[in-house]
């Protein structure tokens, strides 16, 4: 049986890193662009420690030997301008005393209760990083439940524009708790690339309870982005479909199945999920997550949440309109910029929630502006912050984090014309909300000739 017709996406999911940063396993992640400089601006650079926030640690089941866990330690820097190299990360586990016990990997040379870890070339953040410091931890013999401890880190490297980084003193630290309980943990599931629109998809599915006590039933969380149609329907499901008012529009799902899963039990849905993309696809999401019965708490959220990438073929031709204007001098008149997404796909940042694009306008010679949209932002011509809202030479107008594939959006501004200057003109010109966003000026869009326009004035 079929569900709905008409996918709709989930709210944006923004990643954090440094201590704060708790990566689950599985969530979607995508490439952080280098910052953009101006030639003659001062690079600067930072070193990052990325490590897990918290974990939990399995007593052993039935009596038997505490299960391990694996900590991937990082660390990153921000600009990809400089190499970065050398990398020492300090980890210092005294905190675990009496609550964990830890075996260390090669790269990490122990003393006590410190180790240095040595990590050769230190990467910037993005879709290829990887953990460098792989930490295998486990509850200490005889720990109690609820027993606390942590880990704490400290990292230099060599390189950025002073010859040596170091990470933020006392800011990183993990921290692990002896706990009992059921562990559902989402199968890992590849992003799905090189589809087109009306093509279908099978999305693997597979749950495991790698707790220590049994998870007495199963929700299932299923929630659907715009470009993803006809997902399949469950009898065990309420399904509901957002308005895509002040978020983008989305399909979801809440199933909830009365099967018992003792520890190392699995579960999978009567039947995969399967979804067609529709001929407004593009970069979509299929979000699954998990938890157990019974109002039960899952031990560990790190692994129970995943998104599936799919990636269709598809275009969107963005475009932007200026308008013409007339007025004597000390006259104000309504100028109109209007962007338009001509499709055929629909376009959702869908991991930051940063705004798809920005239309940028350069005041006309002669006028100055007495009011201005809401979502946009005066600017001097270099970019900089204008210190009134109004009269600034530039202005930046964000568009929300999702526009669909037929979305027309008006920007209206009041410009008053001091001094007549016949034929004046303004640009108007749609840009990334920041930096890169796919690849400048818009990967996806098939025609860029109408990405700018102009505003005239008289």
């Amino acid at each position: 049986m079929r569900l709905f017709s008409a996918g709709r996406p989930v709210l944006p999911v923004r990643l954090r890193s440094g201590a704060a940063a708790v990566v689950a396993a599985g969530l979607l992640t995508t490439g952080l662009a280098a910052p953009a400089f101006a030639d003659d601006e001062p690079q600067t650079d930072q070193l990052w420690i990325n490590a897990p926030y918290e974990q939990t640690l399995l007593t052993g089941t039935d009596g038997g030997q505490p299960q391990s866990r694996t900590l991937g330690v990082g660390i990153y820097h921000d600009n990809q301008s400089f190499p970065v190299t050398d990398g020492r990360v300090t980890v210092d586990v005294s905190g675990l005393a009496g609550v964990a016990e830890v075996t260390w990997p090669d790269n990490c040379a122990p003393s006590g209760t410190r180790a240095v870890c040595d990590i050769p070339v230190v990467p910037t953040m993005g879709r290829d990083y990887e953990a460098q410091v792989l930490l295998t931890v486990r509850a200490a013999d005889g720990a109690d439940v609820g027993a606390r401890g942590s880990v704490t880190y400290e990292a230099t490297a060599t390189g950025g524009p002073d010859g040596t980084l170091t990470a933020p003193h006392g800011s990183f630290e993990t921290r692990l708790t002896v706990g009992a309980g059921p562990d559902l943990v989402i199968a890992p599931v590849a992003a799905i690339e090189d589809v087109r629109p009306g093509d279908e998809r099978t999305i693997p599915f597979k749950v495991t309870n790698h707790g220590n006590r049994n998870a007495n039933g199963v929700v299932v969380k299923l929630s659907a982005s715009y470009g993803l149609t006809d997902l399949t329907r469950y009898d065990a499901c309420v399904s509901t479909t957002t308005d895509g008012e002040d978020y983008a529009p989305t399909h979801r799902a809440v199933c909830v199945f009365d099967q018992v899963l003792a520890p190392g039990d699995s579960f999978e849905l009567p039947g995969p999920p399967v979804v067609r993309l529709a001929p407004h696809a593009l970069n979509e999401r299929f979000d699954i997550g998990v938890e157990p019965g019974d109002g039960a708490e899952d031990i560990d959220h790190a692994n129970d949440y995943t998104v599936v990438q799919i990636h269709a073929k598809n275009t969107a031709d963005f475009s932007v309109a200026g308008d013409t204007l007339s007025a004597a001098a000390g006259g104000t008149a309504t100028a109109r910029l209007t962007f338009v997404n001509n499709g055929p796909a629909w376009i959702g940042d869908l991991v930051s929630g940063d705004p798809v694009a920005r239309v940028r306008l350069i005041v006309p010679e002669g006028t100055s502006v007495t009011g201005v949209p809401s979502g946009c932002y005066p600017r001097t011509l270099d970019g900089d912050s204008y210190p009134s809202r109004t009269g600034a030479p530039r202005y930046d107008c964000a568009l929300p984090y999702w526009v669909l594939e037929d979305t027309r959006h008006t920007l209206a501004f009041s410009v008053r014309v001091d001094t007549v200057v016949p034929g004046a003109a303004g640009a108007v010109s749609i840009h990334p909300a920041y930096g890169e966003f796919g690849t400048y000026p818009f990967g996806f869009d098939p025609d860029l000739t109408n990405n700018t326009a102009v505003l005239t004035v008289n």
